[in-house]
């Protein structure tokens, strides 16, 4: 399951009544790059991202299977995340999963290579090599104006064939993300608050054994 959120790829994160273009780009719309890269260039101005996020998931037919809430506080290569019985805490070296069912916290080392999806990378230029994108139109929804991109995957064996980008227009940042799976299912993340440059000690990103008594760890390093 996080690692759908990764899709969301978050930070990591709907298109409610959105009726714009379905045809699949194959090639990168130079209007849509414009705004992605000030989606990313606005992120890496600040020090740190907190942000509520709600998940929901529906079938092929648009009938809602599960809506969830969760929150995510990013700071540089730093991040934590928490949703639906999960923590995930990352210091920038290591990772800690831990399972509040099971008790239980995983813990492995970042992938050097760059190959694990950060929730940071979702709020930066992940899009340039992973994605073909174009930008769909605008549209009014709750007093915002949000601008539709539409995005195909470059690799045609991922899991998912689509991805769609709401971006907040006025504040240049993401607001929802909508990914259709080829199996059917569409998992939608909509952010509903954001916080940026929020106090955040380093220790808020480094999993404490002694806050979680009796929890199995699972060290992968």
């Amino acid at each position: 399951m996080m690692k759908k959120l990764y899709v969301f790829p978050l930070i990591c994160i709907l298109l409610t009544g959105m009726a714009f273009g379905q045809t699949n780009p194959t090639k990168n719309d130079p209007e849509a790059k414009k705004i992605l890269d000030a989606v990313s260039a606005k992120f890496k101005t600040f020090t740190s991202v907190q942000a509520v996020f709600t998940y929901k998931v529906e079938n092929a037919s648009g009938k809602a299977l599960s809506t969830k809430t969760g929150n995510i506080l990013m700071k540089g290569t730093k991040y934590r995340l928490s949703f639906s019985g999960q923590e995930i805490f990352c210091n920038g070296t290591t990772v800690w999963n831990y399972d509040k069912a099971a008790n239980e916290v995983t813990i492995n080392n970042v992938d050097p290579s760059g190959g694990t999806i950060t929730p940071q990378k979702l709020f930066s230029n992940f899009y340039d090599k992973d994605f073909y994108y174009t930008l769909n139109g605008e549209k009014k929804v709750g007093g915002k104006t949000i601008q539709e991109i539409q995005m195909t995957p470059v690799d045609k064996k991922k899991s998912f064939h689509t991805v769609y980008l709401q971006i907040d227009k006025a504040t240049q940042t993401i607001y929802s993300t909508k990914v259709l799976e080829n199996g059917g299912n569409r998992y939608s993340y909509t952010v509903t608050t954001m916080k940026t440059n929020v106090a955040a000690a380093d220790n808020q990103f480094v999993f404490d054994k002694s806050k979680y008594p009796g929890v199995n760890v699972e060290d992968l390093r």
